[in-house]
């Protein structure tokens, strides 16, 4: 089996395991082992088939690797989840938000909330509400205004 081969099988095989692993390590070293085969291919000797190695893997490791991973998976700016989604998110107020006696609910998202205005104002029943903050349990809501009103 000629030189070119072996990098040629290498490479498939880092390819495949690639599959499986996250973070594109083993692909960079896949491309690495190509530029390699190509290098043995072309009749090179093994330092610089070496060489072609080294310099391909750092330069897809460090030049290639950071744009597959930014445009591969999703930012924690990008996707909110769990209460986080909550903020921005319309409500309807279900009983009545008093911040002297300390009482409201919000139904947001088909879910039923403590709230609380964030400005200490009264919010009668049935007014549309924006969540500002989640602290804990309790909603922090502003109303919403409605511009179709006059």
């Amino acid at each position: 089996m000629e030189d070119w081969q072996m990098w040629l099988i290498m490479a498939v095989v880092l390819f495949i395991a690639e599959i499986f692993t996250p973070g594109f390590l083993l692909a960079c070293l896949g491309v690495a082992c190509l530029m390699a085969g190509l290098m043995a291919y072309l009749g090179l000797g093994l330092e610089v088939q070496i060489i072609a190695f080294s310099v391909s893997a750092l330069a897809v490791f460090f030049g290639i690797r950071p744009l597959l991973k930014k445009h591969s998976y999703f930012s924690e700016s990008k996707l909110k989840t769990n209460v986080a989604a909550l903020v921005d998110k319309t409500g309807i107020v279900v009983e009545k938000i008093d911040p002297v006696q300390n009482k409201g609910r919000v139904v947001v998202g088909g879910e039923n909330w403590k709230g609380v205005s964030i400005d200490g104002t009264m919010l009668k029943e049935g007014a549309k509400v924006t969540v500002v903050r989640v602290e804990g349990t309790k909603l922090l809501v502003k109303r919403l205004v409605d511009l179709n009103k006059t």
